[in-house]
């Protein structure tokens, strides 16, 4: 490919990501459009327009999402994969395409076509060298969180308990992510009712959340909530309260910016307080949610 037209290209579609910056979608699938015709042309064996050719289709298939045109991402994206069939040099971009894909297919509620996509991306950021660990393991907690609301939970641990061996092993006990898979791995011990297992996961997602954010943080908070809900399954009702009451105070100073979140561990605090027997509490805090 010609250096002129390449650059050319390569101006186009830098116009088209301000626009999409900017949310004016519509110019940023003409300007798109445009780099990929001109992509188009020059397409041979060459693997320089090769490249140009899937690059202009992963930024299309982005915007197309954007859009909601869900059935031409997923060309584009296809497209683009096939354009890199038995490309060695180009592993990480396949594995961002397949990562892509899933996720469209997610949007389109189609499980199955998902999982497949999002094990092919592992797969292939595993290949990578070196290997792209912390996108792979990304993947995994996505895996892992679709399988549980699926009701796999054997195959949801079986996908976050990877990940956190990847994060742990990456980014250390104390990191951001690895409380949030420790925190998601909680969530599917507890529904699978082991709850020691649980336990231990939520009290490591709060130790680390408590060192990197503090008492005074969302995530924080709802680590006590979860730990508060695995030690009523436990017994320990007196460790549960408190986990509780430290979880509603540090979420009413955040309602405004959690309002979800606030209301979650607000009505699952009620709950506890109507079943310990303690309704004139438990209705302070119901008016506390309306």
């Amino acid at each position: 490919m010609e250096h002129s037209i390449a650059s050319l290209i390569q101006i186009i579609l830098e116009r088209a990501q301000l626009l999409t910056e900017k949310g004016d979608w519509e110019e940023a699938l003409h300007a798109t459009n445009a780099a990929l015709e001109k992509a188009q042309d020059e397409l041979s064996q060459d693997l320089e327009s090769i490249d140009h050719f899937v690059k202009s289709l992963e930024q299309r298939g982005a915007i197309y999402i954007k859009l909601n045109q869900l059935e031409e991402a997923k060309d584009d994206i296809k497209q683009a994969i096939d354009q890199l069939d038995h490309r060695t040099d180009r592993l990480a971009d396949i594995g961002r395409l397949y990562s892509l894909l899933g996720y469209i297919y997610s949007l389109q509620n189609k499980s199955e076509k998902m999982t497949e996509a999002w094990i092919f991306a592992v797969e292939f950021f595993e290949k990578n060298d070196p290997p792209l660990l912390i996108d792979a393991a990304t993947i995994c907690n996505n895996l892992g969180f679709s399988a549980k609301a699926a009701g796999n939970f054997d195959l949801s641990e079986t996908f976050l308990l990877k990940s956190l061996e990847i994060m742990h092993s990456e980014l250390g006990e104390k990191h951001e992510q690895t409380a949030s898979i420790s925190n998601n791995l909680g969530a599917v011990y507890y529904a699978s009712k082991y709850y020691e297992q649980s336990l231990v996961m939520h009290s490591m997602a709060l130790e680390a959340r408590l060192s990197l954010f503090g008492e005074n943080h969302p995530d924080s908070a709802q680590s006590r909530n979860n730990l508060a809900l695995t030690l009523i399954k436990m017994g320990d009702i007196k460790s549960a309260r408190e986990h509780f009451e430290k979880a509603l105070e540090t979420i009413e100073n955040l309602k405004d910016s959690n309002p979800e979140e606030w209301e979650t561990i607000t009505s699952n605090y009620d709950d506890f307080l109507r079943s310990q027997g303690d309704p004139i509490l438990a209705d302070q805090v119901a008016k506390r949610i309306k």
